[in-house]
């Protein structure tokens, strides 16, 4: 088996906070992680060179034959065709930047002290592999149409789906699959822009139409009279209802009532309170802006819809209003009336007409626990060490603290 060791680019600064809490290569997109399409795509093993305080949380493993690769490129065959060629010191390149590399374990030690590889021979990509990197949030919204489609015919090939019941209507030709131990009666499932897949042990209640092409993750739940538009993923464990288009919700986070929620990306342990909606178009249909943690300010998407970032843990009260284009930190709880700003930084506690305060470390590990109890998951000390370094980290966001 090959081992694989996907590295952070520079870029995992510009897709904060989605990167604070795990490296590039465990972004979600289509149905997968991009670690587990290159696991499947490589037949591989897959660690990390990741950022040192994620590091015990995503070991790192070497070997005396190691491929390391670009942890925000998406896989594609070509791609991976080239990737599987590579010699024992070679190293594939585009403008000038590294995508993969075939090291010993000695080069490899030198590459993570920082020290020259010596003997390693540069390749310029062919100009006819396509490539997709994932540089920024919006990103992943606009490449999860194709990621969809590729993770939901690599996940079914040559499989049958479980069957649907007769209570259900399937309305085009693209394929629908059910993974073992879906629930699904009574709901509209319409194949016409692309494939539907249900993860094993989904629920998908009563009443809910879902359009494709669109993903719902192991042991998630759908509450009844959704009405979800792709294209869409729905990571595993998470609780969904209300009207959703063209989201990625990472997994174990929930937007369980009604509400609006577009071209959004939510991390982990999420939690939108009942009846919260977000913005995704600009009333002048103006260009959306987004804060970049990495420059301090707000920056040009080049996106027309854009709606809401979320960090892990982040969470809302009821009837909150996000506006176009609003980043919420890892760990910031957000409520009260009217509209909060679009930037509400990392560990804040409060909205649009509180001022905001600091949500004290203890009490966040307090409510972590809490809740990953509630899943089944242990919040434990490696945990507690990551969201540590983020709060420090992100204190000079919270500026009322000075």
């Amino acid at each position: 088996m090959l081992n694989v060791i996907l590295f952070d680019s520079d870029a995992r600064n510009h897709l904060l906070p989605l990167t604070a809490t795990r490296p590039m290569g465990e972004l979600r997109i289509g149905v997968l992680t991009l670690r587990e399409k290159w696991e499947r795509r490589l037949k591989a093993s897959v660690s990390y060179i990741t950022q040192e305080y994620l590091q015990e949380k995503f070991p790192m493993n070497i070997e005396d034959d190691n491929l390391i690769i670009h942890g925000g490129v998406m896989p594609n065959d070509a791609l991976c065709q080239k990737i599987k060629a590579l010699e024992a010191n070679q190293a594939l390149l585009f403008n000038g930047e590294l995508i993969a590399a075939r090291l010993n374990e000695a080069q490899f030690e030198a590459l993570i002290e920082d020290e020259e590889v010596r003997e390693l021979d540069g390749i310029d990509i062919d100009e006819n592999i396509p490539l997709q990197f994932i540089e920024r949030s919006w990103d992943l919204i606009r490449f999860n149409p194709k990621a969809l489609t590729d993770d939901i015919a690599e996940l079914t090939a040559g499989r049958e789906s479980h069957p649907l019941a007769e209570s259900n209507r399937v309305i085009g030709e693209h394929p629908v699959f059910l993974e073992p131990g879906v629930s699904i009666e009574c709901c509209i499932i319409n194949a016409t822009d692309g494939p539907v897949y249900l993860g094993k042990n989904a629920e998908i209640m009563e009443g809910s139409m879902l359009r494709g092409p669109l993903a719902i993750g192991a042991e998630s739940i759908v509450k009844m009279g959704s009405k979800i538009y792709g294209p869409t993923s729905i990571g595993p464990g998470c609780r969904i209802g209300g009207e959703i288009a063209r989201c990625l919700v990472f997994g174990n986070s929930n937007k369980s009532h009604e509400g609006y929620l577009g071209d959004s990306v939510l991390g982990e342990w999420c939690n939108l309170g009942a009846d919260t909606n977000n913005s995704n178009l600009k009333n002048n249909y103006s260009e959306v802006k987004l804060w970049n943690y990495e420059t301090n300010r707000f920056e040009k998407t080049g996106q027309q819809f854009f709606g809401l970032v979320m960090g892990d843990h982040a969470k809302c009260g009821i009837n909150t209003m996000f506006n176009t284009g609003t980043v919420v930190g890892v760990f910031a709880n957000v409520f009260g009336a009217g509209y909060p700003r679009n930037f509400i930084p990392d560990f804040s506690w409060g909205g649009a007409d509180t001022a905001l305060r600091t949500y004290t470390f203890a009490d966040a590990c307090e409510t972590a626990e809490r809740v990953m109890q509630r899943r089944g998951i242990t919040f434990n000390e490696l945990e507690k060490a990551v969201l540590y370094h983020i709060y420090d980290r992100t204190a000079t966001f919270r500026t009322w603290e000075k």
